[in-house]
């Protein structure tokens, strides 16, 4: 479908061009912007000064002369606002308050014991509003929630779906702004984990990756060609939901043998419950201690979560699959029993020049591209996409 706009329109989008620019690239001349924009310096000088306006750019000093007079230098204004990110997670609530770059000012992380939507709610709203207490003076304050969950989400918002918290059609989105008055946007965990990764982490400079969210349960964020990959009707990356076992144990989705059921935190605690351990974080210390029981765990946990992996490598090629969620923490008992499943059951074609690595970010993969998705929508709402 073709794109079209008038002159108005035309110049919130180049707007948005020369703030993207300076945002990564900053410091940068105005003869700069001009040059790696393609816009005439007449037009940048006038949208720069719009941008200063806005207190989204601000001058920081002369810089190197080319020959003439010494340019004035643009720098992006990171604190002119501030982001909430989310992860609510099955087990926890994680939640940061970012500055406009995606740099973490505040950070919260509250345990759940409790899975009743209205009461998580009630919690949720707590770190929030605490979070928001700790938040610096800025110009625009707030500008928005980003928010990931582990379930399937629709366009409204409304959480259709999250089989590990026993949620059906939850409207979260609309709740947390009738209760917040700002703008919010929610995704799967897993999506807005492999968006994370892509702008400030392991993913920056690729743009075929595949990040899997390893937690209670097994979630994948697919990026291909730079972009997120979403599927026909949007709930694409349920790769913890796929069968590799035909008669397997049932999986509170409905199937049988399902990869979380054997390759997941849970089904990792599941096991260890039989050895007195009762947290990750126990069979992690566990295995540091060389227990031998606590090793094969983990060995068997990153044999079936290879299997996952060598079917996502046959189905979709990557370049790059990261590893995230809470299994970051044992990625030093993980790695060689998936990298070994991998070589037998992947085929060589589709795994050449690949890398499998954990996520950079940690813990932090799916809170950041969650107030990335604030920070993106405050910046770009003018961003144009053919």
């Amino acid at each position: 479908m073709q794109t079209t706009g008038d002159q108005f329109l035309v110049k919130k989008i180049n707007k948005s061009i020369v703030l993207e620019k300076i945002r990564t690239e900053s410091p940068l001349s105005r003869a700069q912007v001009s040059e790696l924009t393609g816009l005439n310096k007449g037009t940048v000088s006038a949208l720069v000064g719009e941008l200063i306006g806005d207190h989204l750019v601000y001058e920081i000093g002369l810089g190197q002369s080319s020959g003439g007079r010494k340019p004035v230098m643009l720098h992006f204004h990171k604190t002119a606002g501030y982001a909430v990110g989310i992860e609510l997670g099955v087990t926890f609530i994680l939640t940061v308050l970012t500055d406009l770059e995606g740099h973490i000012v505040a950070e919260q992380r509250l345990p759940l014991d409790v899975k009743q939507p209205d009461e998580v709610f009630e919690r949720l709203v707590q770190q929030v509003r605490a979070l928001l207490d700790r938040a610096p003076q800025s110009p625009y304050g707030i500008i928005g929630i980003g928010i990931g969950v582990p379930g399937i989400v629709d366009a409204s918002g409304t959480i259709l779906f999250a089989p590990n918290l026993q949620w059906e059609s939850f409207p979260l989105k609309i709740k947390l702004e009738q209760e917040f008055g700002l703008p919010v946007t929610i995704d799967n965990e897993a999506n807005v984990g492999a968006l994370g990764e892509k702008q400030y982490g392991a993913g920056q400079t690729s743009d075929d990756l595949i990040y899997l969210s390893v937690s209670t349960g097994v979630g994948s964020g697919i990026i291909l060609g730079g972009r997120l990959f979403r599927g026909a009707s949007g709930f694409s990356g349920e790769i913890g939901h796929t069968s590799i076992e035909v008669n397997g144990r049932r999986c509170s989705c409905g199937n049988r043998g399902c990869l979380e059921l054997y390759a997941s935190e849970g089904a990792l605690l599941e096991q260890a419950a039989s050895m007195g351990i009762d947290s990750f974080d126990q069979l992690v210390e566990r295995a540091e201690a060389g227990a031998p029981e606590a090793l094969q765990l983990f060995r068997q946990t990153g044999e079936y979560l290879g299997i996952g992996i060598a079917n996502i490598i046959n189905s979709f090629n990557p370049g790059l699959i990261l590893i995230g969620g809470q299994m970051v923490g044992a990625e030093a008992w993980l790695r060689n029993p998936v990298q070994r499943v991998v070589r037998q059951r992947s085929l060589p074609y589709h795994r050449e020049g690949l890398e499998i690595r954990f996520a950079s970010l940690k813990m932090h993969s799916a809170v950041l591209g969650a107030a990335y998705y604030a920070i993106s929508a405050f910046l770009y709402k003018d961003r144009v996409t053919l």
